[in-house]
């Protein structure tokens, strides 16, 4: 009798178990629906992303400018030097070169400095705008019912996307919603 019971009771927990499992198991799950974006033509399709990318160049210009007129006056001030260095003498050469050598240091550790201004420039500018464009994407995305939007990636980029259909691009949706935002 005792095994009786004991496969009884065995039965009816296996039961129990299986209806478990059947209540447990999930609905049907909402359809899953992705799309893709690029970034990077966002921010330079954009007006808001050209406008930005426009006041960057424009700063790159006028520092460019600048070095070239530096390096134009050292060039000049070598020159000069090659043509006087005949009547020149050994203590003049000295301290001339020493003055160029001084003025080059100079040239090439204000260039080493703008570029590496520029280097912060881009990538603050690139970090904000990267915040407004999943802001963008997230507002398209869920107007449109999207579960999911993926970075499509360039050329310029990492390609992380290697082929989606063209109704899943979402990039033209969010430039639109990215002007909008960023007036």
């Amino acid at each position: 009798m005792g095994r009786r019971i004991s496969r009884t009771v065995l039965a009816i927990a296996a039961a129990g178990l299986v209806q478990a499992v059947v209540a447990w198991e999930a609905p049907a799950a909402d359809p899953v629906k992705i799309g893709v974006v690029d970034p990077q033509a966002v921010l330079e399709k954009s007006k808001a992303g050209r406008r930005a990318l426009d006041a960057l160049k424009e700063y790159a210009t006028t520092r460019q400018k600048l070095l070239a007129n530096d390096e134009e006056e050292l060039k000049n001030l070598e020159k000069q030097l090659k043509d006087q260095e005949s009547a020149m003498s050994e203590t003049m050469k000295r301290d001339k070169t020493g003055q160029f050598r001084n003025k080059l240091q100079d040239f090439q550790k204000r260039a080493q400095e703008f570029n590496q201004e520029l280097a912060v420039k881009q990538k603050e500018l690139v970090d904000d705008y990267m915040k407004r464009i999943a802001a963008a994407t997230k507002t398209v995305a869920e107007k449109g019912g999207f579960t999911m939007v993926v970075d499509r990636g360039s050329d310029a980029t990492i390609k992380i996307v290697l082929y989606a259909r063209e109704t899943l691009d979402l990039t033209d949706q969010v430039i639109r919603e990215f002007d909008r935002q960023n007036r």
